[in-house]
């Protein structure tokens, strides 16, 4: 009977066959050259698809724009603390037709515990150093950033759906690597964990990020249906040696086409409501 029940949360076919569609070439121990595991990527995303399908809902928009298996940059808003918007986008890229592996930029914190930094790096989350974007992004794969960083994950409430200051490095990657940057918003994971206040103190003494605090008193997103919307592909033009005030412009047209979509998503959401109830 356990048996049985891991093996349903652990083996869904759906996620199997795309697994076995994706890019990627993976040696005879299901190990490819970054250090993915095939298995652990059957594991993990098996226990994220019902909560994709089921409790969060997502639903997915434009994703006609994602390349087909070249490389990319996907650049959007981050929010909801405890990275629910991460886990569902990677989970979206890999139910796609054709599917995606989502390389993220992990926290420097995660590579310093034992374990959690081998883990991230077996479904393909690797430390956020721009080597290791520049390897992938040449590997023909699919890089995801967050220009927000913590910013936008631990923002209040308050401030839901409200950009914060984006970072630059992921323009200059861009331009280097000759990569297009695919815009998108993630609706819902403002409501899903609504930030009411943050606690510091362990950051400052356990070395960790700020402790994010949701109404429901558990690190877990209510069951919010969330929307993801994918814009067309923007392709700068460049050497990654541009002075600041270029590279800032170019930041500031990734910012407002994710800005749009935001409103766009966020316009769209009755009628999403509406169809889901009907």
């Amino acid at each position: 009977m356990i048996r049985r029940l891991v093996g349903k949360v652990f083996d869904d076919a759906e996620v199997a066959d795309q697994i076995a569609r994706l890019p990627i070439s993976f040696n005879e121990y299901g190990i490819d050259r970054f250090g993915v595991s095939r298995h652990a990527l059957q594991r993990w995303y098996s226990a994220m698809a019902p909560i994709y399908r089921d409790y969060l809902k997502v639903s997915v928009f434009g994703a006609e724009h994602l390349p087909a298996r070249s490389r990319g940059m996907v650049i959007g808003n981050h929010s909801g603390g405890i990275g629910a918007d991460a886990s569902m986008l990677s989970m979206a890229l890999l139910m796609n037709n054709p599917p995606r592996l989502a390389h993220a930029m992990a926290e420097y914190f995660f590579n310093t515990k034992p374990y959690m930094g081998m883990m991230l790096n077996r479904v393909g989350h690797l430390t956020g150093l721009p080597q290791h974007a520049r390897l992938l992004l040449e590997d023909e794969r699919l890089v995801v950033v967050f220009p927000e960083g913590a910013r936008g994950a631990l923002k209040p409430y308050s401030k839901r759906y409200q950009l914060q200051r984006f970072g630059t490095g992921f323009m200059r990657l861009a331009l280097v690597n000759r990569a297009p940057i695919i815009p998108f918003a993630f609706i819902g994971a403002e409501e899903a964990f609504p930030i009411l206040t943050r606690l510091d103190a362990p950051s400052r003494l356990f070395g960790m990020p700020p402790m994010p605090i949701a109404p429901q008193l558990v690190f877990w997103p209510l069951p919010v249906s969330c929307q993801i919307h994918f814009g067309p592909p923007m392709i700068f033009e460049g050497d990654g040696d541009e002075d600041e005030d270029e590279i800032y412009a170019n930041v500031d047209r990734v910012r407002a086409a994710i800005e749009g979509l935001i409103q766009q998503g966020l316009a769209m959401r009755p009628r999403a409501f509406m169809t889901e109830r009907l």
